[in-house]
């Protein structure tokens, strides 16, 4: 499932550490997350599973919006479970986010229980 976001939102995306989320379609509100680019796929784990947290809800409701800078877009969140594409985020995350406090939450980040936490967010057209 490739991604079909506008090029000027990739290379926004590219430059940035921090995406923010607002998960489902109910009264969430927006929340920083971390996340990675990989072959232009907009990819996110969670390291922290909450009951009415984000990537829970994504669960329950795929529907929500992301937001880069003042943009915001309408998105799907679609379960990863390529082992190759998981593997190739473990990488992507492992070099992004690689500096000071960032290390010990992404030594996290590429364990098997949040393997199993790989979402992609793809553009949703209402």
């Amino acid at each position: 499932m490739r991604s079909q976001f506008p090029s000027d939102l990739l290379r926004a995306l590219n430059d940035s550490k921090m995406i923010r989320v607002c998960a489902g379609t109910g009264a969430h509100r927006f929340i920083g997350i971390w996340f990675v680019m990989v072959a232009n796929r907009l990819i996110s784990r969670s390291w922290r599973i909450k009951p009415d947290g984000w990537y829970r809800t994504f669960l329950k409701q795929p529907r929500g919006a992301i937001q880069v800078g003042k943009v915001r877009i309408a998105v799907r969140a679609v379960h990863i479970r390529s082992k190759s594409l998981k593997d190739a985020v473990d990488r992507a995350y492992l070099e992004k986010y690689n500096s000071g406090g960032e290390v010990k939450y992404t030594k996290d980040l590429v364990t098997e229980k949040s393997r199993a936490k790989t979402l992609q967010f793809v553009p949703y057209r209402k």
